[in-house]
C-alpha cells in the first residue's frame, strides 16, 4: 500500500476540514522520499517453499468465518446473568466444552473453588447538613428487556472484596484518589483521618482509590462516575445514547491486584476443593475498608453538601454544582455487608494436540463471566474465540494438524480479579513454564482500531499478521488503518519517526485480564489484542452492557467480532505451523533502551524539580492567603538528589542491542540459505526462544510483592492495570529511596545481560546449522 493511501484514510466519523487537507498535503508531500514503512515482510519463521501453502491454509480459514456464529452465540451468553458462581455462568461453559468437543477438541471443565463475596447489605445515608438516602439502584430500561431482567436477577452495583462496615464521619471529595490529589490535599491542609472518602471513577484502577484512601487513615470510601468522563457530558446517554445514564453504576473488584491477582485464600497454589486456604484476616489483598460504588444520581447531593475550598478546575466535573473539597459539613453513613462465600469457577480447556512437537503449546484465552449480562465484556472476545477455534477444526477436518499443541481457554471468574486464570496457571505451574510458547489473549472487543500490546519479542510478528487482515469499513490492513490513526493524532516530528520506523509500537502490559499470570509469574511471551475507538459508551460493567446495547453501539454487524478472530487465528495457525518461532529482539532491544532513558530522565526530572522547589521556598515564594477556605501551605523542602549510578543499566542495554542484531543477521542468513535444521535441532531452538521471556524473571519477585516477577513489566503499586516499566528501578526512583534504586539497577541491569546470553544461545544454533 502506498503512503498516499495510508494518508488518505479517514477514521470514522472525522471531518475533511482544513486541518485534515493540509495533513493529507503533509503526508503525501513531505513524507513522500521516506522508506515506506510497511513494504511486505516475510512471513516470519516460515521457509519460503511454506509460505504459500501457509497463506493459503489462512486463507481457507479466513472464509469459513461467520458472523452470525458469533450473533448466535452472544444472545445465548448474554440472555440471563452469568457471573461466576451462577447458573447460566455454569450453562455457558458447559456450553462452550461441548462446541469445542464437537470441533474435535479434548476439551474439558477444570474447576476451581474460589472466594467470591456478594452483598448482603448496602447503605449509603447523607446524615448532616440534610438527610438523603441513596437509593443504589440500577434500574432497567423499558427500551432494553435484558436490562430489566438483568435489574431483577443480576448482582446489584457494589465492590467486590469490599470490607465489611458500619462507619460515619464526615465526608472529603479527593478528585480521583490517586497519590498526587492526596499531595494537593496535603498542600490545602486536609486531611481524610477518619473520615470518608469520596472519589470520581478515571485516573487510575478503581482498586487504588479505596487503598490508598485507607493508607491516609480515611474509614470508608464512595465511588462515583461523574459525567464529564462517562456521561452526557460525553454524548448522549442511554438508551438514547452510548454513555452513562444518572443511574449508571461501574462495579467491580477491589482486590489488591497489583500486590496478587487470584484467590486471596490460595497464593501460589490452585485453589482445588481440597486447596488449605488463608483465613480471611490473613489475606493481604482484601481491602481493609468499606468500599461502594453509586450512580451520579446518588452522588450529588453528596457533592452539593461538601463545603470547605472550592475544588481546583482541574477536579470540577460536569454537575449542576459547585465542587468543594470539605470535609464537611456533609456527614454520611456507609453500612455494607457481604456474604463471603467459595463458589465454583469453571474454566473451559480444549486441546488439539500437535503432529510434531506435541510439548509446545500456543494458548488462546478469553473470559466468559460478566458482572451483569456482558455483551461487550466479554462475550464479544469470548464468541470470536470460539469462531476462530470452530475455523481451525474446519482445516482439521480437511486433513490439516498443527505441528504444535493448541489450546483454547475459556476463563471464568476474572471480574473479581482474575481468579479462574490465576488458580488454572498456579495449579499447573512447572508444566506451562515447560511448554507454552505464547499466550494470546482477548477480551471486549468493538469497532475501530486493532490496538496491540504485549511482549515486544512478538512486535514484529503481530506487525507482519495485521498487514494481511483487512479492516472491514476501509478494506486497507488493520496496522496501516491503525497507522493512520497515530498520523492523525501525531505531531509533525513524532508522524516523522512514524514514517521512519519498520513497525508500529505495540504497548506494555500491566495486568487487568488474563495475559497476567502468564507474563508476570510464569515469564511466558503474549499478546493482548482488540478492536475498538468507535464503539466508546458507559455500559462498562453495568446493567447496560446488554445483546440489545451492543447491536446498536458495539458492532451490530459482528465484523468486527471476525476480523478479530481472523486476526488471532493468523496469529494462532503460524505459530502453530512455523519453523522457527517468530521470535524478533531487535524491537525489544530498542523498547528496552527506551525504558532506561526514561529512568534517567526521571532522575532528571526530580532533581529538577527539587532544586526549583527548594528555591522558591528560600525566597518566601509560596504565600499564604488571608481566607482560610483557601489556605495552600507550602510544601516541605526536599534533600537534594544524589547521582544514581545507571551503567549497569547502560551496559546492558548495549549488550541486548548487539546480541538481537546478531541473531536477526543469523535468522536471515539461515533462511537465506536455505538452510534445515531436523525436527530435534528446531525444537531445542524453538525452546530457547520461547524460555527466553522466563529470563526476565526473578525468582524473588518485585520489591514488596514477590507474585510480580517480571522486570520488565508489571503494574504499578498506585497505578494498577496501568503498566510500570523496570517496575523495581523506576518506582523506587519515584519514592526517592536511592539506594533501592541502586540496587535494582545492578539486579535488572544483569537480568537483560541474562536475557542477551539466551539470544546468543539461539544464534548459536543457527550458525552451527551452516
Amino acid at each position: 500500500m502506498s503512503r498516499r493511501t495510508i494518508a488518505l484514510i479517514v477514521p470514522k466519523g472525522w471531518q475533511l476540514t482544513l486541518a485534515w487537507m493540509l495533513l493529507v498535503t503533509y503526508v503525501v508531500t513531505s513524507l513522500a522520499g521516506l522508506p515506506a514503512a510497511f513494504a511486505a515482510p516475510e512471513l516470519l519463521g516460515f521457509r519460503s517453499e511454506d509460505v504459500g501453502p501457509q497463506l493459503t491454509r489462512e486463507q481457507q480459514f479466513t472464509k469459513s468465518l461467520k458472523a452470525e456464529n458469533l450473533r448466535e452465540w452472544m444472545e445465548y451468553f448474554t440472555s440471563q446473568p452469568h457471573h461466576v458462581g451462577s447458573p447460566h455462568g455454569k450453562r455457558v461453559a458447559e456450553f462452550m466444552a461441548e462446541r469445542f468437543r464437537e470441533w474435535g477438541f479434548d476439551a474439558e471443565l477444570s474447576v476451581y473453588h474460589v472466594l467470591f463475596p456478594t452483598p448482603k447489605l448496602r447503605k449509603l445515608t447523607l446524615l448532616e447538613p440534610t438527610r438523603f438516602e441513596a437509593s443504589l439502584v440500577e434500574p432497567g430500561v423499558p427500551e432494553d428487556p435484558t436490562s430489566l431482567l438483568g435489574a431483577r436477577e443480576g448482582l446489584p452495583p457494589y465492590n467486590a472484596f469490599s470490607a465489611d462496615g458500619d462507619v460515619q464521619g464526615e465526608l472529603v471529595y479527593v478528585n480521583y484518589g490517586i497519590p498526587k490529589d492526596y499531595e494537593e490535599l496535603d498542600r490545602r491542609g486536609i486531611n481524610v483521618s477518619g473520615r470518608v472518602v469520596i472519589a470520581r471513577y478515571g485516573g487510575s484502577w478503581r482498586g487504588i482509590k479505596p487503598k490508598l484512601a485507607a493508607e491516609k487513615g480515611a474509614i470508608g470510601c464512595i465511588l462515583y462516575s461523574d459525567p464529564i468522563d462517562d456521561g452526557y457530558f460525553q454524548g448522549d446517554d442511554y438508551p438514547r445514547g452510548p454513555f452513562k445514564n444518572d443511574r449508571g453504576v461501574q462495579r467491580g473488584s477491589v482486590v489488591d491486584l497489583p500486590v496478587r491477582p487470584g484467590d486471596p485464600l490460595t497464593p501460589n497454589i490452585g485453589a482445588t476443593a481440597d486447596a488449605p486456604r488463608l483465613r480471611r484476616e490473613q489475606s493481604e489483598t482484601l481491602m481493609k475498608i468499606p468500599v461502594l460504588p453509586i450512580s451520579y444520581s446518588d452522588a450529588l447531593p453528596l457533592l452539593k453538601a461538601l463545603d470547605g475550598p472550592v475544588a481546583p478546575e482541574a477536579w470540577r466535573g460536569a454537575l449542576p454544582l459547585t465542587y468543594h473539597l470539605g470535609p464537611g459539613p456533609a456527614k454520611v453513613r456507609l453500612h455494607l455487608e457481604f456474604n463471603w462465600d467459595l463458589v465454583p469457577a469453571y474454566n473451559v480447556i480444549a486441546k488439539l494436540e500437535g503432529r510434531e512437537w506435541p510439548d509446545q503449546w500456543i494458548i488462546r484465552g478469553n473470559h466468559h463471566d460478566a458482572w451483569v449480562i456482558g455483551a461487550d465484556d466479554p462475550t464479544a472476545g469470548m464468541v470470536a474465540l470460539m469462531e476462530e477455534a470452530r475455523a481451525v477444526s474446519e482445516l482439521v477436518r480437511q486433513g490439516w494438524r498443527p505441528r504444535r499443541t493448541l489450546v483454547y481457554c475459556g476463563w471464568d471468574a476474572e471480574e473479581p480479579g482474575l481468579l479462574g486464570s490465576v488458580e488454572w496457571v498456579e495449579h499447573h505451574f512447572a508444566e506451562l513454564k515447560k511448554k507454552v510458547a505464547v499466550y494470546i489473549n482477548t477480551d471486549s472487543n468493538g469497532r475501530g482500531f486493532l490496538r496491540m500490546r504485549g511482549s515486544h519479542s512478538l512486535e514484529k510478528f503481530i506487525n507482519s499478521v495485521g498487514r494481511d487482515v483487512k479492516d472491514p469499513q476501509t478494506g486497507v490492513s488493520v496496522v496501516e488503518r491503525h497507522l493512520s490513526r497515530l498520523l492523525v493524532q501525531a505531531d509533525q516530528a513524532e508522524r516523522r519517526r512514524l514514517y521512519e520506523r519498520d513497525d508500529v509500537r505495540i504497548g506494555a502490559l500491566g495486568s487487568g485480564s488474563d495475559y497476567t499470570p502468564f507474563l508476570q509469574h510464569v515469564g511466558i511471551s503474549v499478546l493482548n489484542l482488540d478492536y475498538g475507538g468507535e464503539n466508546r459508551g458507559g455500559e462498562y460493567h453495568t446493567l447496560y452492557d446488554t445483546f440489545e446495547n451492543y447491536l446498536r453501539f458495539g458492532d451490530p454487524e459482528f465484523a468486527y467480532g471476525v476480523t478479530l478472530a481472523e486476526t488471532c487465528g493468523r496469529l494462532t495457525l503460524r505459530l502453530s505451523e512455523c519453523d522457527v518461532l517468530p521470535f524478533a529482539f531487535n524491537n525489544l532491544a530498542e523498547t528496552v533502551g527506551g525504558y532506561v532513558d526514561e529512568v534517567i530522565e526521571l532522575v532528571d526530572a526530580l532533581r529538577a524539580q527539587t532544586e526549583m522547589t527548594n528555591r522558591l521556598i528560600r525566597e518566601n515564594r509560596f504565600k499564604l492567603t488571608a481566607d482560610p477556605k483557601q489556605a495552600y501551605f507550602p510544601p516541605k523542602s526536599q534533600a537534594p538528589v544524589p547521582h544514581v549510578a545507571f551503567a549497569p543499566l547502560l551496559n546492558a542495554r548495549t549488550r541486548l542491542k548487539t546480541s538481537a542484531a546478531a541473531y536477526a543477521a543469523a535468522r536471515g542468513d539461515y533462511f537465506a540459505a536455505k538452510q534445515s535444521l531436523n525436527s530435534a535441532g528446531l525444537s531445542e531452538l524453538n525452546r530457547i526462544l520461547f524460555q527466553a521471556e522466563r529470563v526476565f524473571l526473578r525468582t524473588e519477585g518485585l520489591p514488596h510483592r514477590p507474585w510480580f516477577r517480571h522486570q520488565i513489566y508489571a503494574p504499578g503499586l498506585y497505578t494498577g492495570y496501568g503498566v510500570k516499566t523496570l517496575p523495581a528501578v523506576r518506582e523506587a526512583l519515584e519514592s526517592r529511596d536511592w539506594q533501592e534504586a541502586e540496587k535494582h539497577i545492578v539486579l535488572v541491569g544483569e537480568t537483560i545481560e541474562k536475557y542477551a546470553a539466551q539470544i546468543d544461545r539461539a544464534t548459536g544454533i543457527l550458525t552451527k546449522s551452516r
